[in-house]
């Protein structure tokens, strides 16, 4: 891991701040809720609060079901297949609680009839890609934090990469569904060149 991200925009990069899917589905009490996603939704929101000035762009990503053909089952698998959750229109596919009266410079909605684990694969209401909407902003780096960090955070992060942002993930801000999975997903970050570091929120 490397070390804690005490700047949010080093050097002369202009650094964006993704998060991904803070939605009470994916916390305690939600539809897939993973082991701590409350306290991480909350530090999200203090994180925000607190270091979301040194950001060039603070933008949000939402899933936001209405028909995504095989990704819900009746059976899931929990690998391909999942119980329905983030369901358009619904509280639980609403942004976390936490984040009620912060601004932020976009949101973007995804996987409205298919699958999307990527922030990536979403739009905004104007019809605007997560990746033209930090090009909007001149971004040129992202930190990538939210939910969970073993499915959507992780590949937010690796499309992010990919499409040449210089980009970090935030360990104590996300929480992935099982240590397994969560372990698995940053070896495969850390591999494709994704940084990991913890916050200086402390």
């Amino acid at each position: 891991m490397s070390t804690t991200a005490t700047s949010g925009v080093p050097g002369e990069e202009r650094r964006g701040l993704i998060l991904v899917d803070v939605q009470p589905t994916f916390c305690e009490g939600g539809a897939l809720p993973s082991p701590g996603a409350n306290a991480v939704s909350e530090r999200v929101a203090r994180y925000v609060r607190e270091r979301g000035a040194r950001y060039a762009a603070v933008v949000t990503t939402q899933d936001w079901h209405i028909d995504p053909g095989d990704h819900f089952s009746d059976d899931p698998d929990f690998v391909d297949t999942w119980p329905p959750h983030g369901i358009a229109g619904t509280p639980e596919a609403e942004l976390h609680p936490a984040l009620e009266g912060l601004r932020f410079d976009a949101s973007v909605k995804k996987g409205q009839y298919a699958a999307a684990y990527s922030g990536f694969e979403g739009t905004d209401d104007g019809g605007r890609t997560l990746e033209k909407v930090l090009r909007d902003f001149a971004v040129t780096a992202v930190d990538v934090v939210g939910l969970v960090e073993s499915h959507c955070v992780k590949e937010t992060a690796l499309d992010a990469h990919e499409l040449g942002f210089a980009t970090r993930v935030l360990t104590d801000l996300t929480v992935p569904v099982s240590p397994e999975l969560g372990a698995l997903a940053r070896e495969r970050m850390t591999e494709a060149g994704v940084e990991l570091a913890e916050s200086d929120l402390g």
